[in-house]
């Protein structure tokens, strides 16, 4: 199958080991994966901030350059999200573009989704996570997969086989939002900065150091915000743990 991988901005520019680590995997499972390097931001900030004529430039963009390709596959829920449900409201006006922005929204997948819809991998089956670990639920996998997929994928069979013996602490409340929200930690930082907090410290609640944070501006906003309060927490991607537990990539502290 060959998939080209739409890295996302702040992937590329913050974390380029995730995005080396959904390579890695996917080529691991059989993918012939191709990077265009023709892509740029997909219009989400823009989008976000009501700037739809800007946002619907970006999307025609993407449109062109990820169209020729079997399938997309990004390791961010809330670009993907972008793709699949908010291209084709752009376009409403536009049918011929509507048409296309729902074809690519179509073969774009989220990585771990990707996995197990497309490869049928079972994730949990081929992730190793040798220390307590806790998560984050980004809000924008809301549209794409569940709370409970995120535990099922790091906890495993809970049944006390040898993929349910790791230990995945939960958080307090799962699904709490960690303030960033894009625009919304620039725009309003006296709201934000309160929430990540909150969250910061439901992470740090579980005793948990290692965070699995498939979403980089999550990712950024927390992993900041505890440096800053000196809480010790460390945050990866799954691509990674998947990447190190297949022996594909050498762990990272």
């Amino acid at each position: 199958m060959e998939v080209a991988l739409f890295v996302t901005c702040l992937t590329d520019t913050f974390f380029p080991r995730v995005g080396e680590a959904v390579v890695r995997v996917l080529r691991h499972f059989g993918c012939r994966v191709v990077f265009p390097d023709e892509q740029t931001c997909c219009g989400q900030p823009a989008f976000n901030s009501g700037f739809n004529d800007e946002a619907a430039a970006l999307a025609r963009r993407m449109i062109r350059v990820f169209g020729p390709y079997q399938c997309v596959v990004s390791p961010s829920a809330s670009c993907t999200t972008m793709v699949k449900r908010h291209y084709p409201e752009l376009f409403a006006a536009d049918e011929q573009w509507r048409q296309r922005a729902e074809q690519l929204g179509r073969k774009t997948h989220e990585f771990a989704t990707f996995l197990r819809d497309e490869l049928h991998v079972d994730i949990a089956a081929h992730l190793k996570l040798p220390e307590p670990t806790t998560y984050h639920y980004p809000c924008h996998a809301r549209h794409v997969y569940e709370v409970d997929d995120l535990h099922g994928w790091l906890a495993g069979d809970s049944s006390g086989d040898e993929h349910g013996a790791r230990d995945v602490r939960d958080p307090e409340h799962p699904d709490l939002c960690c303030g960033f929200g894009g625009v919304f930690a620039v725009d309003l930082p006296e709201i934000s900065a309160p929430m990540m907090l909150t969250k910061l410290n439901e992470l740090a609640a579980t005793k948990a150091r290692l965070v699995i944070c498939n979403e980089a501006g999550c990712a950024l906003n927390l992993s900041g915000g505890a440096q800053r309060r000196g809480i010790p927490l460390r945050f990866k991607h799954m691509a990674e743990c998947l990447a190190e537990s297949l022996g594909l990539m050498e762990p990272q502290e």
